[in-house]
């Protein structure tokens, strides 16, 4: 039975998860098992409840509770369903909701980088990226293009940040991923050597006069491989390029000389994967 809740009272605490705490504090307040994140829009929740994430609380837009959230509200069971006109949730929330709908969630615990390449053939490593846009649209390219599983460095933004969930199209349910090292002294050295372990080579992706091009036959032909980006802007730090067992380039043209690292995340996932 669904538990619809019309808001007559924006400052209720328990909208504290949509309106007035940051996505740190939505990852660290609880437990980290107990942690929240933000989903948002029809298709990007329904996708991350295929995956069997569980989902807390509900804020609808009112003309949605009977249209597009009919059948999220019907998967969600006896959750609290908090709703009002387009306007209150926009001053809510700061912000217009996509397709009207915001689901808070729980974090579940994080696999292992072991559990994660278990049977991966080709990994996408994330140095750094901070811009949850970018996040959103390397994930989604992962998932697209054939990516066994993507790992985040201990200083690349979250995955389950809001606008990285959305920008993802939910794929970030979709695709294995975690943490490779929980602190910063654990990348790149120790998560390189830890990927090596496992049988991975990692093609450092980097402007470089050593660099190869990225149509190198002895790409394609290594059995796992571990494509890694690095940050906008300054890209991969010095030591993970050294400590890489290739560096790699896009060819250019017109005199540019890089792209952005979601685009040449795309490029390189479609090149390198398994043929």
């Amino acid at each position: 039975m669904p538990n619809i809740i019309e808001i007559a009272d924006t400052s209720l605490p328990q909208l504290d998860v949509f309106a007035r705490l940051t996505e740190g504090q939505l990852r660290s307040r609880l437990e980290p098992e107990k942690g929240i994140f933000i989903a948002e829009s029809p298709k990007v929740i329904e996708r991350a409840l295929d995956a069997g994430y569980e989902p807390v609380s509900l804020l609808m837009e009112r003309k949605h509770i009977s249209g597009q959230g009919r059948d999220i509200i019907a998967r969600c069971g006896d959750i609290p369903v908090y709703t009002a006109d387009r306007e209150v949730l926009a001053g809510l929330t700061g912000y217009q909701l996509t397709r009207g709908v915001l689901c808070a969630m729980r974090r579940p615990p994080l696999p292992s980088v072991e559990a994660v390449c278990a049977n991966a053939r080709r990994v996408a490593v994330l140095e750094g990226i901070v811009d949850s846009t970018n996040i959103g649209a390397i994930f989604r390219s992962a998932a697209a293009l054939n990516m066994d599983a993507v790992l985040v460095t201990p200083t690349c933004g979250d995955p389950l940040y809001r606008r990285a969930v959305r920008v993802s199209m939910g794929t970030v349910f979709q695709i294995p991923w975690t943490r490779i090292g929980s602190g910063v002294s654990e990348w790149p050295q120790r998560g390189i050597q830890r990927l090596r372990e496992l049988g991975f080579k990692t093609a450092a992706m980097a402007l470089s006069d050593t660099a190869i091009s990225i149509e190198e036959p002895c790409l394609i032909a290594e059995k796992k491989l571990a494509i890694v980006l690095g940050t906008e802007g300054d890209g991969l730090v010095p030591r993970t390029i050294a400590d890489c067992d290739y560096t790699v380039r896009i060819p250019m043209s017109h005199g540019v000389d890089s792209l952005n690292v979601a685009a040449a995340s795309a490029m390189a996932f479609w090149q390198l994967r398994v043929r």
